[in-house]
């Protein structure tokens, strides 16, 4: 990128402020607020250490009004801390408006908001899903997908919440058996299509033992066993992830040593699930707020058809 005018904090103020009335910015703020954000993430680990308070949500796939609508339950930043687990783009009709907001949230309250990476954080499945083809309708070329997938690369993979509850975006990795070994991952790239980073933004729990390749194409599922074991190697207390739509919003499982949390209400505007919040308390106890969709409003044509199978 080329150097652009010095960042100043009143631009992130009208950012945010332009975003929430689902108005895609210039793509010039689009550059200067990616350059902004790259400097912030290269800081973070690949196991971002968060504090509680903190509330913690899962996928919002370009759902733009169901991500107002989380803010209204959980509360606006900065007042309330926030730790999404990826997968803001793709699926939903205002990726452009979802990620931008998120983005200009990070730049403006970086301490307040965690931003993970999802396994559409990608260059690969956001060409695919619907993002790419968003940005070539709203700004007629792909620049602005490559800012945001340029800075996709620098989104940490996981982090912990008061040195117990492990956030990631899909599930474990049969490569992985400490934390220690995702720090010293190098995470500035595109996701691969196996190994260890593969593996943290695509697998799944399963409701068996031990491992088995997964039928997503990428990542494996892992069993009771293995969450088990993780945990209790690394002393945490659960596994928290996104990656799967869950009717509720969230779901326990693997004797509670796992937990999904998906925050999409509705989910491809059809799915009629729930959305869900887990809020951790300044004492680390935590409770579930459930939402539903927001009214319908703003479509957009993509020119594209998109795969009718999740991922």
């Amino acid at each position: 990128m080329e150097k652009t005018k010095a960042f100043n904090v009143k631009d992130a103020d009208e950012w945010i402020k332009h975003l929430q009335q689902c108005r895609p910015l210039p793509e010039e703020q689009v550059r200067v607020m990616c350059e902004k954000a790259q400097e912030i993430l290269i800081d973070e680990s690949n196991v971002q250490a968060v504090q509680c308070p903190v509330t913690i949500c899962g996928d919002i796939h370009g759902q733009f009004y169901d991500l107002l609508e989380l803010f209204k339950i959980g509360g606006e930043l900065p007042n309330t801390n926030y730790l999404f687990l990826g997968d803001y783009v793709d699926r939903g009709y205002h990726s452009v408006e979802t990620v931008s907001l998120l983005v200009a949230l990070k730049v403006r309250y970086r301490d307040r908001i965690t931003l993970l990476r999802g396994n559409h954080e990608c260059r690969m499945s956001s060409q695919v899903y619907g993002f790419y083809d968003e940005c070539l309708v709203k700004y007629g070329s792909p620049n602005v997908w490559k800012y945001f997938t340029d800075l996709f690369d620098y989104f940490p993979l996981t982090a912990i919440v008061n040195d117990s509850i492990f956030c990631l975006h899909g599930g474990l990795s049969p490569s992985i058996d400490t934390l220690d070994h995702i720090r010293v991952l190098d995470r500035i790239q595109e996701i691969p299509h196996d190994g260890p980073i593969s593996d943290l933004l695509w697998s799944d729990p399963e409701d068996r033992e031990g491992w088995s390749v997964s039928p997503r194409g990428a990542g494996y599922n892992f069993g009771e066993d293995v969450s088990m074991a993780f945990n209790h190697s690394n002393s945490l207390s659960v596994i928290a992830r996104a990656h799967q739509m869950v009717m509720e919003g969230f779901n326990w499982c693997h004797a509670g040593h796992v937990l999904t949390v998906f925050s999409a209400p509705n989910y491809c505007y059809r799915c009629g699930n729930l959305g869900a919040l887990m809020e951790v308390d300044d004492v680390g106890s935590t409770r579930f707020s459930q939402y539903d969709h927001a009214p319908s409003q703003g479509r957009i044509s993509i020119t594209k058809s998109v795969p009718d199978y999740f991922l």
